[in-house]
């Protein structure tokens, strides 16, 4: 497996798992509100839609990092070179640089830090 694929199941994995743990949060809560309510958790459309909110996690989590590195693009915090083998050229300063980083992981696009 090349490094880069490695690295973007990685990213995906991360996103996924800390959506899991934003759910384990809240289904701890609801057990902690309501006692009764621990035979929810057994079900299958339970482990359905758990799944689904992991999925949709990593969904929402790749548009909120697609825009971020946009809006780092658009304020000159990232520039992105023509050819696919550059790697893209990021600032350290870049406000926005955890979710920017998030979305070159996600995608496979190499970049470097660079001090403006």
């Amino acid at each position: 497996m090349k490094p880069v694929t490695a690295d973007m199941l990685r990213a995906h994995l991360m996103v996924a798992s800390l959506t899991a743990v934003a759910a384990d949060l809240l289904a701890c809560v609801t057990v902690f509100v309501d006692p009764g309510a621990e035979h929810l958790f057994v079900s299958s459309a339970f482990r359905l839609s758990s799944i689904a909110v992991m999925a949709g996690g990593v969904m929402v989590a790749r548009q909120f990092a697609q825009a971020a590195f946009r809006a780092a693009v658009a304020d000159h915090h990232a520039s992105v070179a023509s050819a696919c083998t550059r790697p893209v050229d990021l600032a350290s300063d870049c406000p926005r640089l955890w979710l920017v980083v998030l979305h070159l992981r996600l995608t496979g696009k190499p970049f470097v830090l660079s001090q403006r």
